[in-house]
């Protein structure tokens, strides 16, 4: 069929998981429902620990602050729209709001592997030179580099998404998917899309291991450094201060890679979807979890910020 006589698409119609059945589509939305709600919460609470204890206002706790914030706009942009799929099996998006997706959720992303990136730094410069890390990581260098991060992922999702946006979808607009990834949206074009992947990986390759090569130099100089000091007690403490930091850059670049940089052939959409998951989902629901188990300011903070709720509470 000629293309030019194929009907514009105006909507997608998301799958999610259509043909399981209704036991398991239900124990997954309650799944994912509670996961959204614990993400929600626990991201919530370091943004809101972080702002109002002082002692947490050192440029680590502020790096984790706007990784937070992006671990909330990821889920927020996504799992809504995934429960309703799952409930009621199919779901119609507008294209409009599909590129909207994928534009907040390609942004935060980015945004999430600068983030990543100048935490390892702020960490090489506490342990590697702990004598100038106050007159190096001050407060406006922090700021600076937070809104640079914030800038760098916005512009890099312009780039991608105006590109899509100039694709034609016509005929077919079935998206065998949870939510507008790339790969499902690009097989539904009737345009030619081999520009459009070009550019994506170009931006991709760069924005992925230009931060892993910088945090992997950062955690190699700063490991040598640990070796070196002269007590176990040193080494355990300096460890400890980034230790929640390393796990949450191996899950995060780990799922990432699988994702865009591991060649798809060979999976089925299926497998697409469950990989997509982990960075919309799990990752943002463990970041929380990680620094509030593993670190012991922010559980004192906690603490703190309880005891004075009762406080209030008994007044």
């Amino acid at each position: 069929m000629d293309k030019h006589n194929q009907s514009r698409v105006t909507e997608f119609l998301l799958l999610g998981m259509t043909g399981s059945p209704f036991g398991v589509r239900i124990f997954l939305f309650v799944l994912f429902l509670v996961t959204y709600i614990i993400t929600l919460i626990g991201n919530l609470l370091i943004i809101v620990l972080i702002s109002t204890i002082s002692q947490l206002h050192s440029p680590m706790y502020l790096f984790l602050r706007n990784l937070s914030v992006c671990e909330i706009l990821i889920t927020t942009v996504i799992v809504p729209l995934l429960l309703h799929v799952l409930l009621a099996e199919k779901s119609l998006i507008s294209v409009s709001y599909c590129f909207f997706q994928y534009y907040v959720m390609s942004a935060a992303l980015v945004t999430e592997c600068f983030l990543l990136s100048v935490m390892s730094y702020d960490r090489y410069l506490a342990i590697c030179n702990p004598l100038r890390y106050f007159s190096l990581m001050n407060h406006k260098l922090c700021h600076q580099l937070g809104f640079s991060c914030w800038l760098s992922g916005s512009v890099t999702a312009v780039m991608t998404i105006v590109p899509i946006c100039t694709l034609q979808f016509c005929g077919h607009n079935i998206l065998d998917h949870f939510f507008c990834e790339l790969s499902p949206l690009l097989e539904l074009s009737c345009s030619d899309t081999k520009a459009v992947v070009i550019e994506v990986c170009v931006l991709s390759a760069p924005i992925l291991f230009c931060p892993f090569a910088l945090i992997f130099s950062t955690y190699m100089c700063i490991i040598l450094t640990i070796l070196r000091m002269p007590s176990a007690t040193s080494r355990q403490k300096a460890f400890s201060t980034c230790s929640s930091h390393l796990a949450i850059v191996a899950m995060y670049f780990g799922t990432l890679v699988i994702v865009y940089v591991v060649p798809s052939k060979g999976y089925s959409f299926n497998a697409n979807k469950f990989l997509s998951l982990l960075y919309s989902v799990v990752t943002p629901l463990l970041n929380p979890v990680i620094y509030s188990l593993r670190n012991q300011e922010i559980r004192v903070a906690l603490k703190k910020m309880l005891c004075d709720m009762k406080q209030w509470a008994h007044i």
